[in-house]
């Protein structure tokens, strides 16, 4: 699989890897989680990622004890709290414009959203917040490794980092010891877990969400890939939650993918990774998603979700937020319309990751993924051949 040699290169961005003081996405996680997880993988930590593990342990401490903190002065006001406007779910494969939809949507000041230092430190952000982000602010990389988009405390976040953090199984575990082999797919759809673990994991997550509402009381947009799979679950919790799926050209999604875990694995791993079979996951992974995506999407009332197409968004941003709006009854365009604008020109001189698939890759592609090809209109390799 190649790539633009003018972009994303595979040596790290700014040594990431190699600056082991630098915040990963587990640095939330309490001292039983985190413990937890090392024994769990026989603490198979390759010695160049020792210190990396030593941070995390330190601050599992940390955690564990602002935990507490929070719990004692805000966890009577948390489990009082009223979600009283469903969220917006951002959905869709990983790499199809999750973010691009998100940080749009978020200009709204009707909405809120998790931030990062909230996915990081779910369980103790209200107390912490307010201190620890400012000092902190030098430690996170200006863009994102992966794709350079800009990144930050205060940016919006995956809500799927605060499951992990919380001590939630997560198929994003799997990143923190790549070359084992993966952990918790069950929790992508929610097909095959036990009944109380799932009622643990809606607990949880209803908690962080409540949690957020507490900090800022508006209605939510909440972003993660996995959410795409879990449309049942999500609406147990809230049956009038609103939801966005974003698509993307397949060929791109599955190489863009595919530097993305590779990228995560090496940079947020206490392995170095191998990257065994990481293609096959990828592949295995859409299938099992929209599998469960298009057989629950059908609980959702129309006027409740909408279908995006990538390319038509960035093509004409603001017509496609336009339908959004209207199409979900969200109201309001006109007024967050300028802050939309000033947004893309912001953007103007952004360009995107460029991958060239292999002949033979790109056929693997067109077999594995026809049903979501055919779904969201778009052709095979060799149907453009002819």
């Amino acid at each position: 699989m190649a790539k633009d040699p003018k972009r994303n290169s595979d040596k790290p961005i700014g040594g990431y890897t190699d600056r082991w003081w630098m915040p990963r996405f587990w640095c939330g996680m309490n001292f039983l989680t985190f413990t937890g997880v090392l024994v769990r993988n026989r603490f198979q930590v390759h010695p160049s990622r020792i210190p990396m593990a030593l941070v995390l342990l330190i601050t599992s401490v940390a955690n564990s004890v602002l935990t507490l903190l929070q719990t004692l002065v805000y966890g009577w006001r948390i489990a009082r709290t009223e979600v009283r406007e469903a969220p917006i779910f951002v959905i869709g494969h990983w790499r199809s414009g999750t973010t691009l939809l998100d940080e749009m949507l978020i200009l709204d000041r009707r909405f809120a959203y998790p931030n990062t230092y909230a996915c990081y430190a779910p369980t103790h952000f209200l107390v912490s917040d307010f201190w620890m982000r400012p000092w902190a602010r030098f430690l996170l990389a200006k863009t994102r490794p992966m794709d350079n988009m800009p990144f930050g405390w205060d940016m919006p976040q995956e809500d799927e980092f605060a499951v992990c953090n919380m001590g939630l199984p997560s198929p994003y575990l799997g990143l923190i010891f790549p070359n084992r082999p993966p952990v918790y797919q069950e929790y992508l759809d929610m097909e095959g877990v036990a009944p109380e673990s799932l009622r643990r994991w809606k607990k949880k997550f209803l908690w962080f969400v409540k949690t957020v509402t507490v900090a800022n009381p508006k209605r939510l947009v909440l972003k993660s890939p996995p959410h795409t799979a879990r449309i049942k679950t999500l609406l147990e919790l809230f049956p009038d939650a609103r939801f966005i799926h974003i698509y993307r050209d397949p060929h791109v999604l599955f190489a863009s993918t595919v530097n993305l875990w590779k990228r995560l694995s090496r940079d947020q791993g206490l392995q170095k990774p191998n990257y065994s079979g990481l293609d096959e996951i990828v592949l295995r992974t859409l299938v099992r998603m929209y599998a469960a995506f298009e057989r629950d999407r059908e609980l959702v009332a129309p006027s409740r979700i909408c279908d995006v197409n990538y390319e038509a968004l960035v093509a004409d941003p603001l017509g496609q937020m336009r339908r959004i709006y209207e199409s979900l009854q969200l109201g309001g365009f006109d007024e967050v319309l300028p802050a939309l604008e000033k947004y893309l020109a912001s953007r103007a001189d952004y360009k995107t990751n460029r991958y060239q698939l292999p002949p033979e890759k790109r056929a693997e592609v067109d077999r594995r993924w026809s049903a979501y090809m055919q779904k969201y209109g778009y052709a095979s390799a060799e149907a453009q051949s002819k």
